[in-house]
């Protein structure tokens, strides 16, 4: 049997295997590499391996290893793909594992690659026959796309754990709630003309300045009707994210576009949410004339909660010696919840150094991390 590499070995390996997830299908990169690679490691452990490759998505797929069956059990999990890079404003080659000052620097190092070989160094600490519950790792394709590796987990019912750690970089402080997430659109299609006479057209530019007004007075009716002091920003927020209309001049508008970012905290839904803009946008369409449509760019991941009192919450402060926080950024985690197993976010490294420019893992957090993943297993699959 082929010895499983060292952390730093591991996440160099890991590095240099290109796997972005990016909506531009030039950028866009397979994740099979990594996943494969992954397996070969967890082979060497012994554990059952399966690849499932994700359905109308060539080149993408979840990787799903086991020790033990049954219903109960940890599972650890973490997605294989990255963000884009601006390789200009790096001071290293992205894809070669850079050791300096105490950092190990590489695309995805932080996020979140660099989870995956912690979590193998703490399962070394194990023997499969030592496991009276399940121990499940999982890595997921496109999470920093659609989401489309973990939906398929829904999708197929699987895996079925009692308890799950998604190893985003948290800082290894315990985090038990997020922010949701979705992006939507609005367009406005008006009628074109000649400028020296406004009846010839009717100006798209002018109906979005009534949706804009409307958007702003809702996003300031969100802050105020419900709020969770955990977060930094505490209530659901609107961004007005981007916005383009019109050719020229001496045109009446034509068309015009809208795109909004809105991350609604626990107990928000989603699609209350869109119909909620949709009714708001309703009267404007009418009154205006004009045609306004609403669609959503993908279909959002949900807010996220686990309860303050549940045993893994409990058993992550103990350990870690931190009480579990919220943070405003999205996870897979709501996915995990919805297989009904209680979910927090615990891993290595620090959102500051994701999606962007000489992204790093601090060393120190290796051990720590390793030690943390080891005591979990220890609990919750051995004793």
């Amino acid at each position: 049997m082929t010895a499983t590499p060292s952390y730093t070995e591991m996440l160099r390996q890991l590095v240099a295997l290109p796997s972005i997830s990016s909506n531009n299908p030039r950028i866009d990169r397979s994740n099979l590499q990594v996943v494969e690679l992954l397996a070969s490691w967890l082979k060497n452990l012994d554990f059952g391996v399966e690849i499932v490759p994700l359905p109308g998505e060539e080149g993408k797929a979840n990787l799903i290893a086991s020790w033990g069956k049954g219903p109960g059990g940890l599972v650890l999990s973490g997605h294989s793909d990255t963000v884009p890079y601006d390789e200009n404003l790096w001071a290293s080659d992205p894809f070669t594992l850079t050791e300096k000052n105490n950092r190990l620097y590489g695309l995805g190092a932080t996020d979140m690659k660099g989870f995956f070989p912690l979590a193998i160094e703490a399962i070394k600490h194990f023997k499969p026959e030592q496991m009276k519950e399940p121990l499940i790792f999982v890595a997921t394709a496109n999470e920093e796309t659609s989401m489309s590796g973990a939906k398929a987990l829904v999708d197929q019912g699987r895996p079925k754990a009692r308890y799950a750690v998604i190893g985003e970089p948290t800082g290894l402080r315990p985090i038990r709630m997020h922010k949701g997430i979705t992006m939507e659109v609005i367009r406005i299609t008006g009628q074109s003309g000649h400028s020296s006479d406004p009846s010839l057209g009717n100006n798209a530019i002018e109906a979005m300045h009534d949706v804009l007004t409307a958007i702003m007075r809702w996003r300031e009716s969100l802050s105020t009707r419900l709020q969770n002091e955990l977060f930094v920003i505490p209530f659901t927020t609107v961004n007005l994210g981007c916005i383009h209309g019109g050719d020229n001049p001496n045109r009446i508008c034509g068309s015009c576009e809208l795109q909004i970012d809105i991350r609604p905290i626990p107990g928000m839904h989603i699609e209350e949410l869109r119909a909620e803009l949709k009714k708001l946008l309703a009267p404007i369409a009418r009154q205006r004339k004009i045609k306004i449509e609403l669609e959503a760019l993908f279909p959002g991941t949900p807010a996220f909660e686990t309860p303050a009192n549940s045993h893994l919450v409990k058993m992550a402060e103990k350990l870690t010696g931190h009480r579990a926080e919220a943070v405003a950024f999205g996870t897979e985690a709501p996915f995990f919840q919805t297989l009904e197993t209680e979910t927090i976010i615990l891993g290595p490294g620090s959102i500051d150094q994701a999606h962007q420019p000489n992204e790093f893992i601090a060393l120190d957090q290796i051990s720590n991390g390793i030690s943390q993943i080891r005591h979990l297993i220890q609990n919750l699959c051995v004793d």
